[in-house]
């Protein structure tokens, strides 16, 4: 495994819609696990492969209970309502009051190509949203609805 750097705020990279993963092999497995040690060192919940400079359909999620990799993923339902503070890995010192779902259903692949399904409730749906964003070019601070101040 391998840290990676992260892109930033500025980086038209954040801005591009990433592309599906259709080969799941040995470099797969070498960009989650980068990934997963990148965002760990960085103390984040979610990492989107795009941060990492790799416009691939790819992120990892922990909000406490364990890594979970997403390849291809797509919210599949959504449900309630949740108005908490966001930040991102890739805009230090950024951050605001989101308004996101407060459960969510997503379809995704894990690193063999299975399909998966991963509900989310709380601060799980709103990493999975946040970063699930990343991967179409979206970044948190299109959903802000006040600062954290407020």
């Amino acid at each position: 495994m391998a840290k990676r750097n992260i892109v930033k705020l500025g980086d038209e990279m954040l801005s591009k819609v990433s592309r599906p993963v259709e080969k799941f092999d040995g470099r797969l497995h070498q960009l989650l696990d980068d990934m997963k040690e990148t965002m760990y060192a960085a103390d984040g919940c979610g990492l989107a492969a795009v941060q990492v400079g790799i416009l691939r359909r790819v992120c990892v999620v922990d909000t406490g209970d364990g890594p979970i990799e997403l390849v291809n993923p797509v919210i599949k339902g959504k449900s309630g309502h949740q108005e908490e503070a966001e930040g991102c890995l890739s805009l230090p010192g950024v951050s605001g009051v989101t308004d996101r779902p407060m459960r969510v259903i997503v379809e995704a692949q894990d690193r063999y190509g299975n399909t998966i399904i991963v509900k989310g409730e709380g601060l799980k749906a709103r990493a999975l949203c946040h970063e699930i964003d990343h991967l179409n070019g979206i970044l948190f601070t299109s959903h802000v609805i006040r600062n954290c101040e407020e």
